[in-house]
């Protein structure tokens, strides 16, 4: 016997279309499925965006306690560069304190060192006194032999008036180059202000001379000049540049005291933009040893009492205080030989005072 297939039941509503039921209900499921499925990608999306979002978060607290740790350090910075700039105040102001203690000091030593010039100069003076009296002995003597000539005159009753106004002239030169004499004295000696001008070496070295002539005249020292040709001109002071010459011709004199050859040779020259002074003796030299230090102040070969021992210290000095350089040649031969060099004057501007 064949089975027969189970009747399909009846729709409740007698709907001839109740076999496409379930295709509907597939379509539902693939519908909630598709819906499902779109949950699910919003739900990883959203995922996503949420660590994109912690990613974010945490980036921006990374940046902001940077931001803090930079903030910070500019503080500190700050407070630094406060700190640099009080120290920075505090070192301006020692700083012009010390300058302003320097500039003092200075002073102090160009005060000193003008101080210790003009004691050279009178110490100078000294030496040169009997010398000096001895210039000024001789106009005056003349002035009494032609004064005493025109009085003879006048009691003789021979009243000839050339003869009396020739004595009377005579008379009058000799007061005038006693009168030049004192006078350059005075100048030498006078603490004036140091100023610089043209000075023509030449005429610096023979008023050094006639100071110093009678005092070489009576020791029979002989001098040789071997002075330029041409005009030397350097910048400076003329007193101050005669006490250089005074002291190295007094030096020399000095030196000659016991030497069996007196003499003294003074040249002059000019070598590339520097005038060149020599004073050569023929003494008995420097001793071996002390040629680093004949420059030194109050350091001197000769016996106790003869001498200050700062008469090549100051003229080393004033030298120095002109641009120039004094040293000690080497001379084969005997005696020694000191070298002053001076720039020539150029035609820029004098300077002010050299001390």
């Amino acid at each position: 016997m064949v089975a027969q297939p189970d009747a399909v039941p009846p729709r409740p509503d007698g709907d001839p279309a109740a076999p496409a039921e379930p295709r509907a209900l597939e379509e539902q499921i693939e519908q909630l499925q598709l819906r499902v499925r779109r949950a699910e990608q919003r739900r990883r999306a959203l995922l996503h965006i949420m660590g994109d979002l912690n990613e974010s978060n945490r980036q921006l607290g990374d940046q902001r306690k940077a931001m803090l740790h930079i903030l910070k350090d500019s503080h500190e910075s700050n407070l630094r560069l406060g700190d640099s700039r009080k120290a920075m105040i505090h070192i301006m102001g020692d700083l012009r304190e010390t300058t302003q203690e320097m500039e003092r000091r200075e002073q102090e030593l160009r005060d000193k060192q003008e101080q210790l010039v003009q004691a050279g100069k009178l110490a100078t003076l000294g030496e040169l006194t009997t010398g000096v009296a001895h210039e000024l002995n001789n106009p005056l003597n003349n002035i009494g032999l032609y004064v005493g000539n025109v009085i003879d005159r006048v009691h003789l009753g021979e009243l000839d008036s050339e003869p009396v106004l020739a004595d009377l002239e005579n008379a009058m030169e000799q007061v005038r180059k006693a009168t030049e004499i004192i006078s350059h004295l005075r100048t030498f000696g006078r603490p004036a202000p140091v100023r610089v001008e043209e000075v023509r070496v030449d005429q610096v070295i023979e008023r050094a001379l006639s100071l110093m002539h009678e005092q070489l005249r009576l020791r029979a020292i002989e001098v040789e000049l071997d002075l330029c040709a041409d005009e030397l001109i350097v910048l400076g002071n003329p007193i101050q540049l005669e006490q250089i010459f005074l002291n190295l011709l007094t030096n020399a004199r000095d030196a000659l005291a016991d030497a069996p050859r007196r003499k003294i040779r003074i040249q002059s020259t000019l070598d590339a933009g520097r005038v060149k002074i020599s004073f050569a003796d023929t003494g008995p030299g420097i001793p071996a040893g002390i040629e680093q230090r004949i420059f030194d102040p109050f350091f001197t070969t000769k016996e106790v009492g003869a001498g200050t021992g700062l008469g090549l210290s100051i003229t080393y000095s004033i030298v120095k205080e002109h641009g120039g350089e004094i040293s000690l040649v080497e001379s084969p031969g005997e005696g020694a030989i000191f070298e002053v060099e001076l720039p020539i004057a150029s035609d820029e501007p004098a300077e002010e005072p050299l001390l």
